[in-house]
C-alpha cells in the first residue's frame, strides 16, 4: 500500500448489490483500512478509481464488451488503465478480472462454456509462489461465461480445464482473478435467487450448488481469507532491487 497512507483507503466498485466484498471486507476492517462502496452506474467511478489507495473491482453478470449497452464500463476501463500505468494497487474479481485485462489492452470475450459451481484451480508455478498458494487444492467458486486473453506482461497464476486464464498478476501491485474467492457462503442464497435465470439456462440446480457451497465452507473461508493478506502484505513490501 501507498506509504503516505497511515489509513489506506479502498474504493469498492460493486456492479450487483449481492456481489459484494463478502468475505474480504472484515479483512480489510481489521487491518484499518477505510472502506467505501462505490455502485457501477450511479457514483462517480472515476474520481473514485483515482483517488483510492487500492481499489477492488468485482463481479457483475455483464460483458466487458457491452460498452454501448452499459456506458460506465468504459469509465471504469479508462481509470482502471491509468492506475494500471501508474502500478497503484489493484484487484479484479471476476468482471472487475476481465476489465484489468481489457484495460491493459487484452481482447475479453465470450467463452465457451457456462462456468458455475465449485471446483478446484491448477496453479502454474508462478501461482505457488504467490498468493494463490492458499488455494492449492481448494475448491473456489467459479460463476462466469467470459474469458480474456492473458495481457502482454502479465504473469498467469491459475487456469483449469474449461478456462486457461483463470488469475494473473501485473507486477506486484495488480491481481486479476476469475473466480470469487470473496464470497461469503452464508450469503449464498442471495446468489441462487439473484442468479435464478442465468442458472436455469446453465441447467445448474441450486440445490445441489446449496449443499456444495455448505460442505466447502470450512476449508474455502480460511483459505480466502490467507489469499488476500498475503496479497495486502507483499503490497507493503519494497520492491526488490
Amino acid at each position: 500500500m501507498q506509504a503516505q497512507s497511515l489509513t489506506p483507503t479502498v474504493a469498492v466498485i460493486r456492479h450487483l448489490a449481492f456481489e459484494d466484498l463478502g468475505l474480504f471486507k472484515t479483512v480489510l476492517v481489521d487491518r484499518s483500512h477505510r472502506v467505501k462502496t462505490y455502485d457501477a452506474g450511479i457514483d462517480n467511478l472515476a474520481v473514485s478509481i483515482e483517488s483510492a489507495d487500492l481499489v477492488i473491482v468485482l463481479g457483475g453478470p455483464i460483458g466487458v464488451y457491452e460498452e454501448d449497452r452499459y456506458p460506465f464500463l468504459a469509465i471504469e476501463r479508462e481509470a482502471l488503465s491509468l492506475r494500471i500505468k501508474q502500478d497503484r494497487p489493484t484487484l479484479g474479481i471476476c468482471l472487475g478480472a476481465q476489465l484489468i485485462a481489457a484495460a491493459s489492452g487484452a481482447e475479453v470475450y465470450a467463452g465457451n462454456i457456462k462456468e458455475i459451481g465449485w471446483g478446484k484451480l491448477q496453479l502454474t508455478e508462478a501461482g505457488k509462489n504467490s498468493c494463490l498458494a492458499a488455494l492449492e487444492e481448494i475448491p473456489v467458486l467459479h460463476w462466469h461465461g467470459d474469458t480474456f486473453n492473458l495481457p502482454d506482461g502479465a504473469t498467469l497464476l491459475a487456469g483449469n480445464d474449461n478456462y486457461p486464464h483463470q488469475a494473473f498478476s501485473l507486477g506486484r501491485n495488480i491481481l486479476g482473478l476469475q473466480f470469487h474467492p470473496e464470497i461469503d457462503i452464508s450469503h449464498i442464497e442471495q446468489w441462487l435467487i439473484g442468479h435464478c435465470f442465468e442458472m436455469n439456462a446453465a441447467e445448474i440446480d441450486p440445490v445441489a450448488l446449496r449443499h456444495r457451497s455448505h460442505e466447502v465452507q470450512g476449508v474455502v473461508e480460511p483459505a480466502a481469507r490467507q489469499l488476500l493478506e498475503v496479497w495486502l502484505e507483499q503490497l507493503s513490501e519494497p520492491a526488490a532491487s
